[in-house]
């Protein structure tokens, strides 16, 4: 019998986590899911075989317990990300510092592969933060460990999105559908084809200290993907415009809550067409063909509908 295969994913317990840990442990692997929450990381047990996956407490903001979580690891992989911060300085010390610290510490324990989970508008130019640390923690990472992988996904869907579940939930209960930034296109990538990504990263050796985009087969503008909500869910709901001053306000003063409903960093995001750049190496280079969101997201939207998934009549 070979020597046992250990994977450490950072991140395992959340959207894209789950999917990833799943893949390692039917490949084989012991699957350390580190993370804060050990007992989110808990449920992902039956993944995999007895003692096959293991919630291993571990903040990307400290070397010990970093070491610790990768200490004999063949493969790391780090998803950990945030959308807006919760503290001044968290996309800093998570997206940027918090992945170079991960890629250093793999590099000494000596682990032979690293992907790390970036996204698509990844800029050190940029005026947002988010788009900043996610280049700057890009920069760390192939600094530290030469042969990552990096992979960047447009906006992730699966049927535990904040996406399209997201506007599913609005359209329950408003009278009518705001639009903000109606023309910015997004290229919705299925969260199954970014899992398998990570997968064709880890066991590829052309995927080496390369960087791939990851996309969907549509691009959709938030105009459409607002439309293509609708028509799933039946709902019927007239599409308004709001004003950029009103959005700005209303970003400024829901950054006060804990859990914002947009931010004016993601505001300059939407500002940016968030597509797979013309010559980047993408998912046919790593062999998978990416899933619609057609064939993927009506099955879960169906809950939204009026009466549930029994009936389909507009409300």
């Amino acid at each position: 019998m070979g020597a046992r295969r250990v994977a450490t994913v950072f991140g395992g317990a959340g959207f894209i986590g789950r999917h990833v840990v799943q893949r390692l442990a039917a490949a084989g692997y012991i699957v350390r899911v580190a993370g804060r929450d050990t007992e989110r990381a808990g449920k992902l047990r039956t993944l995999g075989g007895v003692g096959q996956v293991v919630p291993v407490p571990a903040s990307i903001t400290d070397d010990a317990s970093v070491a610790r979580a990768v200490s004999g690891a063949t493969v790391v992989v780090n998803l950990v990300g945030i959308l807006f911060e919760k503290k001044p300085g968290d996309f800093q010390r998570i997206q940027a510092e918090g992945a170079g610290r991960v890629a250093r510490l793999a590099a000494l324990a000596g682990a032979k592969r690293l992907v790390h989970l970036s996204a698509i508008g990844a800029d050190a130019g940029s005026e947002s933060l988010y788009a900043r640390t996610k280049a700057e923690g890009e920069a760390a990472v192939l600094a530290a460990f030469p042969t990552a992988t990096i992979l960047r996904p447009s906006v992730v869907f699966g049927p535990e999105d904040q996406f399209f579940n997201r506007f599913a939930g609005l359209a329950q209960v408003l009278p009518f559908m705001p639009v903000v930034s109606g023309e910015t296109k997004f290229q919705p990538v299925y969260v199954g084809d970014v899992a398998d990504a990570v997968m064709a990263a880890i066991d590829r050796e052309d995927a080496a200290g390369r960087t791939y985009e990851l996309g969907g087969p549509r691009a959709m503008s938030m105009r459409e993907v607002l439309e293509f909500v609708l028509e799933h869910t039946g709902r019927r709901r007239r599409l308004v415009d709001m004003p950029p001053k009103l959005v700005e306000f209303q970003a400024r003063i829901g950054e006060m809550l804990p859990t914002p409903p947009i931010t004016r960093d993601q505001l300059i995001l939407l500002g940016r067409d968030n597509l797979v750049a013309e010559g980047a190496l993408t998912l046919v280079e790593l062999g998978i063909s990416a899933k619609a969101a057609e064939a993927i997201a009506p099955a879960y939207l169906a809950r939204y509908r009026p009466g549930g998934s029994r009936r389909m009549s507009p409300a």
